[in-house]
């Protein structure tokens, strides 16, 4: 007789707290931030996103930006027990449900950062989500999604025009999603709907206090699957002088336009590590030097030192 499996969700299969590519790109929004203090005092923003079990997004973020209001989405509505129990934090409400569901019923009145960390390809809820979103934060809001950009070989355009249900762009043609290029279609597609949905709520709006999304983020990296992360930040013209004064583009990761920031992690001991740091930072990589390690791998490990991680097992 054949076994049948049942499907696990993504955090029965993944420990989301040592993926390399992930931990460095949480240490990268973490940084960027506390760029946001310009607009607010860092602990009265609200944080949202999908903590699964391990919280790994919201134990930085509480530790290191002392936010405390913050909601964590979950739609594995059959195992409330566990997430209530590997909540780290008293601050983190619980809230069960799609986040196409849970989203709406929120209150809007606390600037907020939110990172829905989908483990999806792009498709129709992501859209959904973007829309009432984006229909509702205030000036001084910072919104990033994760997408799986991963796709078969000449499937990905197919794959995504049913995903999308038939909200595909007409622009984007099926040789444009090979590869990496999926990722930089989702990119497009994401911000096609944000600027959509501006555009509706500016309609009422004088110019002045119209609304206005500054793409800050577009990271690629793989952990094993192709991953897009994608995001910016959402405020009133009249506030434009405080948005430069915030600095975000002297972090060297920010992207402003298409062109994505890749986070490359070479393969490195923990001796090569200390060594590469001892040399780092160094205006000239040429000068930086490792028996047996390649310039590019240090190459890559130069642009993600600072917040590169570093597992290691331990008896508790």
């Amino acid at each position: 007789m054949e076994e049948v499996t049942e499907k696990k969700s993504s955090y029965e299969r993944i420990n989301y707290s040592i993926r390399p590519s992930k931990a460095i790109e949480r240490k990268m929004l973490c940084e960027s931030f506390r760029k946001l203090d310009e607009f607010a005092a860092l602990e009265t923003y609200r944080y949202i996103g999908f903590g699964s079990t391990f919280f790994s997004d919201f134990i930085l973020f509480h530790k290191n930006l002392g936010i405390t209001n913050m909601i964590s989405i979950e739609k594995d509505i059959e195992n409330q027990e566990r997430f209530e129990f590997n909540k780290p934090f008293n601050c983190i409400e619980m809230e069960f449900g799609l986040s196409k569901e849970v989203l709406p019923t929120i209150e809007w009145y606390y600037k907020s950062i939110i990172w829905l960390d989908y483990d999806t390809q792009i498709n129709e809820d992501v859209l959904t989500d973007l829309n009432t979103i984006f229909s509702n934060i205030i000036s001084g809001s910072i919104v990033v999604i994760t997408c799986n950009a991963h796709y078969r070989p000449n499937q990905a355009y197919h794959v995504m025009k049913k995903n999308l249900n038939n909200r595909m762009p007409h622009y984007i043609k099926e040789d444009d999603c090979e590869n990496w290029k999926a990722a930089l279609r989702t990119r497009d597609i994401m911000y096609d709907e944000i600027v959509s949905v501006i555009n509706t709520r500016n309609i009422p709006r004088r110019t002045g206090n119209k609304f206005v999304f500054q793409q800050l983020f577009n990271f690629h990296y793989s952990d094993g699957t192709r991953m897009i992360t994608f995001g910016g930040i959402f405020f009133e013209e009249g506030e434009k002088e405080r948005f430069e004064k915030c600095g975000f583009s002297r972090l060297p990761y920010i992207r402003t336009e298409k062109d994505p920031f890749y986070i490359e992690v070479p393969s490195l001991t923990i001796r090569e590590i200390r060594n590469l740091d001892s040399q780092l930072p160094n205006e000239n990589l040429a000068d930086v030097m490792l028996p047996g390690v390649k310039s590019d791998d240090i190459r890559k490990y130069s642009e993600n030192y600072r917040f590169f991680p570093t597992f290691s097992e331990t008896d508790l």
